[in-house]
């Protein structure tokens, strides 16, 4: 793999992240196209690029998060964690990405190999993005719509709720099944104000990408790669990540999601196309 195509593979990667499309089913997509094999641990690589976006981006919230979570824990022996786990949106944020993570790690552990082969198969990539379309339309026609006004959109964000979108972020270990797709419509759904399943989606990503980062720690290492490759890749992944990330949080705003179910549809639909007839 020459540098401009770990450009290319990181453009993917980065956009594709976020934007609810499912960025495992563009790599296999644009690996095929350019007729190049990357191994996991480059893809990886390029989530950890996908991960710093969020930390730059969310840097503020991180911080008043992580500095949230060790405080709640000196409110245990005062008996104090209940009432401030309520009203400190951080507190409350911060255990509640935890408890979020939840179902997607049990799921890596217990049903990765299982899903290892579909990354493969193009036919199963096109029907989990057809999948992906029917979360996102059904999340636009069906969601509850919180007025602007609502002084608390964190009152939906609850143990339960966030279990639920958890287990929606479980599902995206299938190739296709968009991880930000399924966690924002998941909180559309549950009545989360628009802005906060997205917000809360991006901030779920950042335990799942660490610990698939961990996992894969020495293989990283190990690459056989060139370096200016891998640099040029994971600095794609970076950037583009961080402007798709500006980008989802506007448009989620002030549009609906339908556009996507509808690429969602249409790639889906040609790579199963592709697949019968071509027999990849």
């Amino acid at each position: 793999m020459d540098i401009i195509q770990a450009i290319i593979i990181g453009i993917v990667q980065g956009l594709t992240e976020f934007l609810p499309v499912s960025s495992s089913a563009h790599l296999v997509f644009i690996q095929e196209i350019m007729g190049v094999q990357s191994s996991l641990a480059f893809d990886t690589l390029l989530h950890i690029g996908t991960l710093v976006a969020i930390f730059a981006y969310f840097w503020n919230d991180i911080i008043h998060m992580i500095k949230s979570f060790f405080s709640s824990l000196a409110d245990i022996p005062r008996g104090q964690f209940k009432k401030n786990f309520q009203e400190d949106q951080y507190k409350k944020l911060a255990w509640l990405v935890i408890i979020g993570t939840i179902p997607a790690g049990l799921a890596g552990v217990l049903f990765k190999s299982n899903f290892e082969s579909l990354f493969s198969s193009i036919l199963a990539v096109g029907i989990f993005l057809i999948i992906t379309g029917f979360l996102l339309w059904g999340s636009e026609r069906f969601s509850q719509r919180i007025r602007p006004e609502d002084k608390k959109p964190l009152k939906k964000l609850t143990i339960k709720n966030s279990l639920i979108v958890g287990i929606a972020q479980a599902f995206a270990i299938a190739p296709g099944i968009s991880r930000s797709g399924a966690t924002i419509s998941a909180g559309l759904f549950l009545g989360f104000q628009r802005e906060l399943a997205a917000r809360y989606s991006f901030l779920l990503s950042i335990p799942a990408i660490f610990g698939a980062a961990l996992v894969q720690a020495k293989d990283i290492t190990s690459l056989d790669m060139n370096t200016a490759a891998l640099v040029a890749g994971f600095l794609a992944s970076a950037i583009t990540g961080y402007l798709a990330i500006k980008f989802m949080l506007k448009l989620i705003k002030e549009r609906s999601l339908l556009i996507f179910a509808y690429y969602c549809w249409i790639v889906g639909i040609i790579a199963v196309a592709l697949s019968l007839y071509f027999h990849i």
